[in-house]
Order: C-alpha cells, then structure tokens, then sequence
C-alpha cells in the first residue's frame, strides 16, 4: 500500500486491475492500527484473524473477477453502537455482559458483509453514545489524531479517529445530536447524517428518532459509495425509506452552480470562536466561486435545546433503567445525572418537546423553499481537553451547549454533513456544515464533493 493510505474508492479500482490485493490493503491497516491505535485509542475490538481470512476470500472473489460488491475487499471498521456478528457489542459499557451468543448483523454491517467488506474492528463510543466526546468507563478515552491531548469528539469518535489515521478509509458511525459531524469536525474528516430512515436501523436506538446512521471518510466519493451499499429498506425497521433511484456515487458531479444557498454564521444565537468563524467565512467563498448564489440569512428558529433535553434525557432515563439494579453504579456518572434529570420530565414535558420538534421542522421546510442548502460552521468551537464533557472553564456541564449547530436537524431530520475547511493556529481542524432539505441527500453530498475538490482539503493528514 503506498506511503499515503489509499481511500476506499481508489482501494477497489486497484483490486479491479490486480495492483493490489484485498490482503496488502488489510494487512497494512492492520499494521496501521498496531502502529497509531495505542496513541488515540479508537478500537475497542480488533479481530486480525477474521479480517485476513475476509480478505483472503476477497481476493479469491477478485481474481475469479467475481466481487461481491462495490466494496469488497474494502477494510472497514463499526462503531461499537451496531451489532456484528461473531462479535460482543458492547456499547462502552460495564453492564453489558459480553459472554452471549451475538448472532446478528445490524442493518448496515449486514449489507457491508454481502458486499464483501473487509471488517477490522469495531470502533470506540462514549456508553451507550449518549455524548459528543468518546470516553466510556470500560475503554477509557478516545484521543484527537491531531493533538492527542484534545478529545477526538463524539460519538462516533472511535471512527472519526480511525478514519483519520488510515486505520481503514471508511467506518459507520451513528448521530442523534451530532455523533458522526462533531467527531469530524474536530478530526478533520468528512461525516454525514443522511435523512432519517435512509439507513435502516435495528435495534433501534435509545434516543429514537433523533438518531441517524451515517458514513465516515476521508473523501466525500468513499461517503456516497458507502451509502451506496447501506441504504434500502430493512424489514426489522419499519421506518426506513426505499432504496434511492439513483446512485450517490453517480450524483457527486452535480455540483453547485445555479443554487441558492444560505449562510448563517450563528444561526442567530451563537458564540463563534473568532478563528472557527474566520474559516467559515473563507469556504463559504468558494460556493460563490462554483456558481452559486449566496446569501447570509438565518434559518429563523430560536435555539432547541431545551425540547431535544428532554428527548435526550427521557431516553437517557430509559437506557438506564434498563441496566440492572445492581450494576447501575458502573454507568458513566454523566448518563446516571441526566437519566436523574429525565425522570422529573411528565409525558406532557414529552409531548410538547415532540410539538416544539414538528414546529422547528416546520420552520426548516419553509426556509428550503427558498433555500437549498444552508451552510454553518459544524461546531463554534475546535478541539477541548480530551476526557471532558464540555471544555475547561465552559458555563453549562453538558455536552449540547458546545454542540449547538447540530442537534437541530437530527430534530427535523434533514441531511447534514461537515466537510473539512481549515485549521486554527493551533492546527486544529475546523468543519463546515452543509445541511440539505430532507430527502435532499445527493445535493448535500455534491455540494460537499465540489467544496472539498475546490479547496483541496483531502492533502493534509495528522
């Protein structure tokens, strides 16, 4: 494998004309995480034995000019949310017995197998993915490739970290209120949270509809192949939607010219960091560049936190309750305090939070009436104190006061995607938010496929 790790994308076009074999693409990565992993601590489980013998097969499959699918032969890691075959599932969490039968795959892992995907590992989350940083009592913290003194973010920041560090070019992570775009933003990577019900989700999650499946890259082109395959319906999930007409992959050229697009660089309520909205502002210039019609705007809704608290923490209250009476006390301290907090919450606090979510979705679908797309900065912040809920000095104890550009479209369901757009003095990496109409995934992904080309992110590695 050459010097720079090769994305998926350009793994598979080499398996095609026999430069490389699915064995050298995963052994490399294998060495890659020996190498890099102990540093960052982004698996939670790495099967080299199960990953040879795929790749083994993968090769066999490629030389017969038989593959699976469009990602076969690929490395590939699961965040630690989705359940795989063969392997605990642990969801960073004390209380979760790993010692039982794990017999099936999740949605998403399972259409990856019969794809012929390459599984490495699976990837670290906070317990339960109830935060966006990764640490968790059973595997302790979750480090940023580019200071490993800061947190990689999360939930999905095993991933992120991953990605990052060419421990695999492609992983499936989860968002219920930012969970793949915060870890991107900080890693300088490239997530997405597509539609609700465009990835088929089984068990479903916790948080309920708020959460999303979503792919995580280093390339925006890896992002649509993957979802290429992970889409469609799944009967154990009665809220999916159908498979897409048309290929992502097929989409990514569509470009931006001709579209209006919004910018807001604080949605009318948000502390900026001075340098996150210095780098903003200077991508939102290469829309104008590609042809679109830019034009700063807010969205119009005032801040959602306090509803989506209360959807989170009624979830959080649940999660709980179903760890066992005597085992409470190995859950993270954090998930017990606001599982505390969500219990004071009556079914009509419930209700109105729900009510409060149809009416900023309400408030979105209007505004996409005028607007395509809408651009923000992914996070007002980068990269805090690794092993830290919030950072040093901050005002509120939770993780959604530093997150405040994110958890409103896991409420309206929309796609949302952050796609690297500099770096602080500090080298710390800043993420531009590109948020879609619901359904509107392929004008996202091409709108993110024509920034990065534009501006050149992809060189830059930790």
């Amino acid at each position: 494998m050459a010097e720079t790790p090769l994305t998926a994308t350009e793994m598979v076009a080499a398996f095609r004309v026999g430069e490389l074999s699915p064995v050298e693409a995963t052994r490399a990565v294998l060495d890659r995480i020996a190498e890099v992993d102990p540093t960052v601590n982004a698996f939670c489980l790495v099967d080299e034995e199960s990953a040879l013998a795929a790749a083994r097969a993968s090769e066999g499959r490629w030389q017969a000019g038989t593959p699976l699918g469009p990602l076969d032969g690929v490395p590939t890691s699961i965040k630690d949310i989705f359940l795989t075959r063969g392997w605990p599932t642990l969801r960073g969490s004390r209380t979760v017995d790993p010692d039982q039968e794990w017999n099936e795959d999740a949605p998403s892992v399972a259409r990856l197998r019969e794809s012929g995907a390459v599984f490495v590992g699976k990837t670290t989350t906070p317990e339960f993915a109830w935060k966006g940083v990764t640490d968790n009592p059973l595997t302790g913290i979750t480090r940023n490739p580019w200071d490993p003194s800061t947190t990689a973010g999360g939930s999905s920041g095993g991933s992120a970290a991953a990605v990052a560090l060419g421990m695999g070019p492609i992983s499936v992570g989860s968002d219920g209120g930012g969970s793949v775009r915060i870890p991107g933003a900080f890693t300088g990577t490239f997530a997405m949270k597509p539609t609700y019900g465009l990835i088929p989700l089984y068990p479903a999650s916790p948080f309920g509809t708020l959460s999303h499946g979503g792919p995580m890259s280093w390339t925006v082109p890896d992002a649509a192949l993957l979802l290429d395959v992970i889409t469609g319906p799944d009967a154990r999930d009665w809220s999916a939607m159908p498979t897409p007409a048309r290929s992502f992959t097929d989409a990514l050229g569509d470009g931006v010219a001709g579209l209006r697009i919004g910018y807001s660089p604080d949605l009318g309520y948000v502390r900026v960091d001075p340098e996150v909205a210095d780098r903003v502002a200077r991508a939102v210039e290469a829309f104008t560049e590609l042809g679109a019609h830019v034009e700063r705007v807010d969205p119009g809704f005032a801040d959602p936190i306090e509803p989506f608290k209360v959807l989170w923490y009624a979830a959080a209250t649940k999660t709980v309750a179903n760890v066992k009476p005597d085992q409470r006390e190995l859950v993270d301290p954090g998930l017990r305090e606001i599982a505390a907090a969500g219990e004071a919450y009556s079914a009509q606090d419930y209700v109105d939070a729900n009510a409060a979510r149809v009416a900023l979705g309400q408030t979105t679908g209007a505004f996409h009436q005028t607007y395509d797309l809408l651009l923000t900065p992914s996070l007002p912040i980068p990269a805090f104190t690794a092993g830290q809920e919030v950072p040093d000095g901050w005002s509120d104890p939770r993780w959604m006061s530093w997150t405040p550009f994110t958890y409103p479209f896991n409420m309206t369901q929309q796609p949302a995607a952050t796609v690297p757009c500099g770096f602080t003095a500090a080298g710390l990496p800043v993420g531009l938010q590109i948020v879609g109409k619901r359904h509107d995934d392929a004008k996202v992904l091409a709108a993110c496929q024509a920034f990065a080309t534009a501006r050149s992110w992809y060189g830059r590695r930790p």
